[in-house]
């Protein structure tokens, strides 16, 4: 299994239409939540995926410290609905956290989590740092790891 991590830059048109796609049917059809998909944070963020066939099956955004929140983030966390519950979206966040380590070299990340993935990503080590909100109708929680 071949992830990818590119900048906007190196990505093909092709990969960034997918990319898109796939969120868009995830965080605005499949859970029913319209809200403004594209918020000009791409550009300056890496983009770690797996693809198979020219489908995305898993992907995540990495934002630099300092584009979003004073932590590197990692955000906009999906993998398409038929590859679910096969491990994707652990080996997903196990790559991302390694990127942000390795490669970035940094030891903080912060995320804005669905709260009901609170256990998931707290068995990467994420720890709530807020209390339950909701983000365009669904609830949150601001979670990080590392060094506070």
């Amino acid at each position: 299994m071949t992830w990818k991590i590119k900048t906007y830059e190196e990505l093909t048109k092709e990969q960034l239409y997918n990319i898109v796609r796939e969120r868009i049917n995830i965080f605005v059809v499949e859970q029913n939540c319209p809200y403004p998909e594209l918020d000009d944070l791409d550009q300056g963020s890496f983009h770690l995926f797996y693809e198979k066939e020219g489908e995305i099956r898993a992907y995540c955004r990495i934002l630099p410290k300092g584009l979003k929140y004073q932590q590197v983030s990692i955000g906009r966390v999906i993998v398409k609905e038929e590859y679910r519950r096969q491990g994707l979206a652990s080996e997903l966040m196990r790559n991302a956290i390694t990127f942000v380590e390795e490669e970035l070299q940094e030891q903080q990340i912060k995320i804005q989590a669905q709260d009901h993935l609170r256990e998931f990503y707290g068995s990467f080590g994420f720890s709530p740092i807020s209390e339950t909100y909701l983000e365009d109708g669904i609830p949150h929680v601001d979670m990080i790891v590392g060094g506070l």
